[in-house]
Order: structure tokens, then C-alpha cells, then sequence
């Protein structure tokens, strides 16, 4: 028996690969719309090629890194923190809260005085992501003259409370003038570790360019400094202030949230 097959003809098959590629098309499209609406809701580097990221690291062939404290609650253990960093010669970067700063301006000063800097941390550490522009400008600003009013210098620092951020808050930053700053290195001191378990985190985890998350008031930060000097210095590594570590323009970065210079 011949099995008759049917033949369709070529108007009809042409028709029929150009609706496939058009479905193919709009598919693919949906998918991607979908994928990148997830993505920013994510916080974090490398979640999307176009995430507006801050600054994590720093690519350099020099051997500097920063170590930074971030001001929120407490002054209990910065006098010895601020006297360590005077004996190893360290100088460094501290995030305040304009709530620690107007409690506690003689320490503001002292801080100043000591030839560190200071960066806001917000006004009143809220998560960031979740601020329309406008509460954005407000943390920022009144935050930033708070800290001015004390030192008389410029703040072109800001620290994310908890690390949060997305597109708008690093795009406002831009805008304002300001440097939207993270890190690669977490001293997880804020979880009570001990002296020897902060340092051995940050001394295994530094590179050329690294940024190093510590909190003025954690229990046994101070404890972990010496050591973490010594053995970094011995390594060839120097510490500085954040804004001497980073580019200021010409720059771009990384899906890693790593600065370039160009």
C-alpha cells in the first residue's frame, strides 16, 4: 500500500520558519527582561553587567591596601584603636553615622586630629535600596555637613549601611560627588570573634588594593591590630586612607566591583 505524504508548499514552509524564528525572538527577549529584572533586585558585585557597583577593591601593582572602621554605636575601644594605629604609623578611614557623630564630636575631632579621615555612613543607617531619590539626598547631605561642620573638611566618602545598595543609591552618589565605598575583605569582627581569628581573616585575605570592613566598637578589634600590622608590613604592604587608595576619575569598574584605572 503507498502511504500518500502530504507536501505542503514553499509560501507555506517560509511562513511557518519566520513565525518560529519571531516566537524564538520574543522568547528570548522575555527571558532576558526577566533575568535582568531579578538581577537588580540583588545586592552585590557581579550580579549583572549592568549594575551600577561601588568600590570593593582597587587594581594596583603597588602593595597598598586600607583598613576602615565603621562608627555607629559606641566609643568604648577608639582610643585604643586610634593609639594602636599611632604606634604602627597606620592611618585610616572611618564611616560615621550622623547620629555617633553629633554623640560624639570630641571623638569626631580626635579622629581628625590623628590624620584620618571620615566618610558618612548615613544619617540615620537605614537600608539604602529601599530610599526613593529624594531620602537618598536627604541621608546624604545632612550626614555629610554634619561630619563637615565638626572637621571643616570635605566628605567625599560614604559607606552603605549593611552593604546595601542598588543602581539608584551608587547613580545618586555619582551625582553628589560622592564615592560609594564597599570592601573585599570582612574582619566579621561585628560577630565577636576573637583577636587572632579578625586577624587571620584579614591577613589571608588582602591583595594590592584591598579594602578591609572593621567596626570602631567591635569587642576584640583593637586586640587584632597589632598583629595584623606587623604581619602585613612584613609582607611589604602599606596602609593608607581610602581616598588615597582609589582613582578619582579616568576609571572604570569591574563586574567584581574592582577599580581600573584608565
Amino acid at each position: 500500500m503507498r502511504i500518500r505524504t502530504k507536501r505542503f508548499s514553499p509560501a507555506f514552509v517560509f511562513a511557518a520558519a519566520a513565525l518560529g524564528a519571531i516566537f524564538l525572538i520574543v522568547s528570548t527577549i522575555a527571558y532576558c527582561v526577566q533575568y535582568q529584572a531579578e538581577n537588580d533586585n540583588m545586592t552585590g558585585a557581579g550580579t549583572s553587567l549592568s549594575r551600577s557597583l561601588p568600590i570593593y577593591s582597587v587594581e594596583t601593582d603597588e602593595k597598598k591596601v586600607a583598613i576602615s572602621f565603621d562608627c555607629a554605636w559606641g566609643v568604648e575601644y577608639t582610643d585604643t584603636l586610634l593609639q594602636i594605629m599611632e604606634q604602627n604609623d597606620v592611618k585610616c578611614t572611618f564611616f560615621a553615622v550622623q547620629f555617633w557623630v553629633e554623640k560624639y564630636p570630641d571623638y569626631v575631632k580626635k579622629i581628625v586630629d590623628a590624620g584620618h579621615e571620615i566618610g558618612t555612613h548615613s544619617r540615620t543607617h537605614p537600608y539604602m535600596s529601599k530610599l526613593a531619590e529624594e531620602e537618598i539626598r536627604d541621608e546624604l547631605t545632612t550626614s555629610s555637613a554634619a561630619i563637615e561642620r565638626l572637621t571643616g573638611k570635605k566628605v567625599t566618602l560614604f559607606r552603605p549601611p549593611y552593604g546595601d545598595y542598588n543602581n539608584l543609591l551608587i547613580d545618586t552618589c555619582g551625582k553628589m560627588g560622592l564615592y560609594p565605598i564597599q570592601w573585599d575583605v570582612d574582619s566579621l569582627d561585628w560577630k565577636n570573634l576573637s583577636g587572632t581569628e579578625i586577624a587571620m581573616r584579614i591577613i589571608n585575605g588582602v591583595k594590592n588594593g584591598s579594602i578591609i570592613l572593621c567596626h570602631n566598637n567591635g569587642l576584640h578589634t583593637a586586640e587584632a591590630l597589632p598583629l595584623i600590622f606587623s604581619t602585613l608590613k612584613n609582607r611589604g604592604y602599606k596602609f593608607v586612607p581610602i581616598s588615597e587608595l582609589i582613582y578619582k576619575e579616568n576609571y572604570t569598574i569591574d563586574h567584581n566591583g574592582r577599580q581600573h584605572s584608565n
